[in-house]
């Protein structure tokens, strides 16, 4: 919707909305017994204006691909944002009174259970992230003209996430992207650093580059010009500061410091709030009429099947270098595939996509945080974002990942130079915790392929499924042990090594399969026959597999990971099968590691051949 002339009966329209969204807000709180009616209050005339004068959208298709997005990362006022959908009829109002419900999908702070909200917030620092995204989407992709509108609180603004967002938005010369920061003064605990200290806002975000505009965020007719200038201003993103009074418009809760988090008791106090906005509105003449979004006809490339891997067996490749080839044919085949990276490419081997797809690769420099907000939002607009780091790096992002799980995210993550075998670079380089961290994360898929076959057909197969999927990937070169024909599906396994006197079944991945390979080799020529099972798909697992190897083989299980102890691949098999009276051994890293040779650290600390040689005969004697 759109209207271009700041006429005075659209001004009192935009104000009796804001007045509407208000009383909504203090309403739906206050049945709740719960919210954050205050923060709503501060941004309702911003809301107000976006909804029902500046941005084009679809009132029935939010998420329509030419359509203006809006981001709400101040997710706490998420009452005033359901109140602007009702407002706009997407919804019954009568909805809103099922703020906070179980039997209610307006939950306390945004998901994208709601059809109008691309990613989950209320974790503070992440909204602007996600807008940069969606940016990217609209201006490098799509080129469809659709603007992206982030407004945030300005207790968040002290996040490092967000400036790592404000870098990059201006590196990306985002000209469709628009912050709206609710200076409203007051945190949670105590006011904000800055209070209302408006140039100082305005030196921080302009010294980052952008164009940045104060203005009263009150005052419709203000925000009316600065919206239009925003969007008149050519490659660099704009920041509204818009100065608010937090409790606006309710005079016992107007700039006072107690309010946030506080919904107004229901009954009397309930309704002298309301009475007192309610007195606000104000007669028009007429209801002034907005432009709805006209219809996009949208066509999407079908994705066309992947060339298949021209690995054989006994190629030496590492994993990570057969994702970068990977990504490349899946790039061929899927026009909907992007790719980011943070000042790794050459490493992580997603330049090779890079090179191949400059227009579909995003380069985040070193912000991770960054890097994964982005990708949700690019998902969110129907790509299919591959997100490459080091693993240990992603730990700094977990907050984003989380919070992606939350929204269901289309995301698929890769970290390479996982454990220990990666040598020299020593502990702090190490994905020692990944697998913990991802899978800890309900519904996130996770595969940890051995060599470059399975690799390229794991990599295949996270693109195709739908949700978050992270994929391990290990720095050495390994031998390639399937052929280019051999299918993996995500929850499979592989059983390399069995017969009928097997004594004992040994689980590994990645670099220690080649161990366990090793040691059942060794151990064959002592007189001790054992089972070796490739296990590519920790989440979900090939639970059918491991039982049946269990019970051919006395009840016993060996793992060994080239990760820590704690929540790796072990204790997802013990999860698997220890209800079942299977015994499960866990050979892992178990201490900070050090510096030194591949070789060296794996035998060292505990995961290499010698190891399991000597756990498998303790165990079967």
């Amino acid at each position: 919707m759109a209207g271009s002339v700041a006429s005075s009966n659209l001004l009192i329209a935009l104000q009796n909305i804001a007045t509407q969204l208000r009383i909504e807000s203090v309403r739906s709180t206050s049945e709740a017994g719960s919210g954050h009616p205050s923060s709503c209050c501060s941004a309702a005339d911003i809301v107000a204006v976006l909804f029902f004068s500046v941005m084009r959208y679809d009132r029935q298709n939010p998420k329509a691909p030419n359509a203006d997005r809006f981001v709400l990362s101040k997710g706490h006022a998420a009452p005033l944002l359901y109140a602007a959908w009702a407002e706009a009829g997407l919804f019954p109002k009568g909805d809103l009174l099922k703020l906070r419900t179980l039997a209610s999908d307006l939950e306390g702070h945004p998901t994208p259970r709601l059809p109008f909200v691309d990613m989950a917030t209320g974790s503070l620092g992440q909204g602007l992230a996600a807008g940069v995204g969606l940016a990217l989407n609209a201006k490098r992709l799509e080129k469809n003209g659709a603007r992206t509108y982030v407004l945030m609180g300005d207790g968040e603004s002290v996040e490092g996430s967000v400036w790592e967002s404000v870098e990059l938005a201006r590196q990306f010369n985002l000209d469709n992207l628009c912050a709206i920061v609710d200076v409203n003064r007051l945190g949670q605990s105590d006011p904000t650093m800055l209070q209302h200290d408006m140039k100082a806002y305005k030196s921080r975000w302009a010294g980052f580059g952008w164009n940045a505009l104060i203005v009263d965020g009150h005052n419709h007719k203000a925000l009316l010009k600065a919206f239009a200038e925003a969007a008149k201003t050519k490659g660099r993103p704009t920041v509204l500061l818009a100065k608010t009074l937090k409790g606006k418009g309710i005079s016992f809760m107007e700039n006072h410091p107690s309010w946030h988090g506080k919904p107004i008791p229901k009954g009397l106090e309930t309704q002298k709030a309301i009475d007192e906005l309610t007195r606000r509105i104000k007669p028009t003449k007429g209801a002034p009429t907005f432009k709805l979004l006209p219809a996009l006809i949208h066509h999407t490339q079908p994705a066309k099947p992947m060339a298949p891997p021209e690995y054989q067996p006994g190629d030496m490749v590492a994993t990570r270098e057969a994702f970068g080839v990977a990504l490349v044919a899946l790039g061929e085949a899927n026009p909907s595939v992007v790719a980011l990276d943070a000042d790794v490419k050459n490493s992580t081997y997603t330049d090779k996509f890079g090179k191949q797809f400059p227009n579909r690769f995003f380069e985040n420099f070193i912000a991770e945080q960054n890097m994964l907000g982005a990708a949700a939002g690019l998902a969110a607009c129907g790509k299919i974002p591959f997100v490459a780091t080091f693993a240990a790096f992603f730990t700094r992002a977990y907050d984003f990942i989380r919070m992606a799980a939350i929204s269901g995210s289309n995301i698929k993550l890769v970290g390479t130079h996982v454990g220990v075998s990666i040598g020299e670079d020593g502990p702090s380089q190490m994905g020692l915790e990944d697998i913990a961290m991802m899978a800890a994360q309900p519904g996130v898929t996770v595969l940890y392929p051995s060599d470059g076959t399975s690799t390229y057909r794991l990599i295949e197969a996270a693109a195709k499924h739908n949700g978050m999927v992270y994929v391990r990937a290990g720095r050495p070169k390994s031998p390639v042990l399937y052929g280019p024909d051999e299918p993996f599906q995500i929850g499979g396994s592989k059983v390399l090594r069995q017969s009928p006197s097997d004594s004992l079944t040994i689980v590994a991945a990645g670099v220690t399969l080649f161990e366990a390979l090793k040691a059942h080799d060794q151990l064959k020529s002592l007189g001790i026959a054992v089972r070796v099972i490739d296990l590519y798909s920790i989440a979900p697992i090939d639970r059918t597999t491991l039982l049946d190897s269990a019970r051919a083989t006395q009840g016993r299980i060996l793992t060994v990971e080239d990760h820590y102890a704690h929540g790796g691949l072990g204790d997802a098999v013990l999860s698997a099968v220890g209800t079942e009276g299977v015994k499960v051994h866990k050979l892992a890293v178990r201490a900070i590691p050090h510096s030194g040779k591949p070789e060296e650290l794996i035998d060292h600390f505990g995961i290499g051949t010698r190891s399991i040689v000597d756990a498998a005969t303790q165990i079967v004697k």
